[in-house]
């Protein structure tokens, strides 16, 4: 063996083992979300004390599990969980020799088997779809949100085939599906040429991205600062904090890093949250180890009316969003109207 033949094998397992390991947490924390889904579904059909609960019932879940330490578990993603499971209730074959589930009374083979004909009854069974283990393999679970989200069955399946034949990111998942790829694809000529068009423009999921996953690093029981993103600038001022809320200028006080907002049933996280006693209004900082671009703007105006409708208190004067750049030494604040 050759020295470069002895960098190029460490290279190679590392490489291997890397991605094998992010598969599995991300195979665990789906197998998780499916079983969540699969109980409350349970529940839901023979709860002996369910009618106590009644349209409360997910909220009273959510704040048990809150109590007791588990993360994404509101009544938003409790339905996510629930529809996951009745969207890909197949799972069950591969999923249930995985996870070492509390033995309770029904198993989920037994359920499934009442689920199934109810969906092929519409068209959640009637296109074809790739294999469950295929699909485990290849797709986070944050993959899987976002196709329970398609109704049809067909175009669901055509999404799940493209995204694990070009290894999409998420990202690329959303972009296509925002795209309207799978109409485009059904008005081709040329479905193959169309095909390969897109799939040469991807971008690929990688081992980072599993882990930076917010539902993988909550699953581990990571909080938002342990995950890298902006995060060499972003550190670098919080070391340092009160000497960059001196560089702003009197009045700023911190409150949050990281802020988590739900629009669209998504989660986007604001970089740097403070409130201004003298100006009495909200600042948010979104950090960009980039140039400027437009769309970073645009982002941040969406925080700010986020900022308006949910967080503002009476009295409060409308909030002010501030985008920093590396490479500009201008910062730019936007106003809401």
């Amino acid at each position: 063996m050759k020295f470069k033949d002895l960098i190029k094998n460490i290279l190679a397992v590392h490489g291997r083992l890397s991605q094998k390991a992010a598969k599995s947490v991300d195979m665990m924390l789906t197998a998780r979300n499916w079983f969540i889904g699969f109980y409350i579904e349970k529940y839901e059909r023979h709860g002996q004390d369910r009618a106590r609960y009644g349209e409360k019932l997910m909220d009273q879940i959510s704040k048990e599990l809150t109590a007791g330490g588990m993360d994404r578990c509101d009544r938003r993603e409790l339905y996510r969980y629930r529809n996951f499971f009745l969207t890909y209730p197949r799972f069950v074959e591969t999923l249930s020799p995985l996870s070492d589930v509390p033995k309770l009374p029904g198993r989920p083979g037994s359920i499934v088997e009442t689920v199934s004909p109810q969906l092929a009854k519409g068209k959640s069974l009637s296109a074809p779809s790739l294999p469950a283990q295929k699909l485990l393999q290849s797709l986070s679970f944050s993959h899987f949100a976002e196709l329970i989200e398609i109704r049809d069955s067909l175009k669901r399946a055509f999404y799940e085939l493209e995204a694990v034949k070009g290894n999409w990111s998420v990202r690329e998942l959303k972009r296509q599906i925002g795209t309207l790829y799978f109409e485009r694809s059904s008005l081709s000529k040329n479905k193959k040429k169309l095909s390969r068009l897109v799939q040469s423009k991807t971008e690929s999921i990688t081992p980072a991205q599993i882990i930076r996953d917010p539902y993988v690093f909550e699953f581990l029981g990571m909080k938002p600062k342990e995950v890298p993103g902006e995060s060499h600038l972003e550190d670098a001022l919080l070391d340092k904090l009160q000497d960059f809320l001196l560089e702003l200028g009197k009045g700023f006080c911190f409150e949050s890093r990281q802020k988590r907002i739900v629009m669209g049933g998504e989660y986007y996280f604001v970089d740097l949250v403070f409130y201004h006693r003298i100006l009495k209004c909200h600042v948010l900082l979104e950090l960009k180890a980039d140039h400027f671009k437009h769309e970073h703007l645009g982002q941040l105006n969406t925080y700010v009316s986020w900022f308006k409708k949910n967080e503002m208190n009476p009295g409060d004067n409308p909030p002010l969003g501030i985008l920093l750049c590396t490479d500009d030494v201008r910062m730019i604040a936007e106003r809401t109207a």
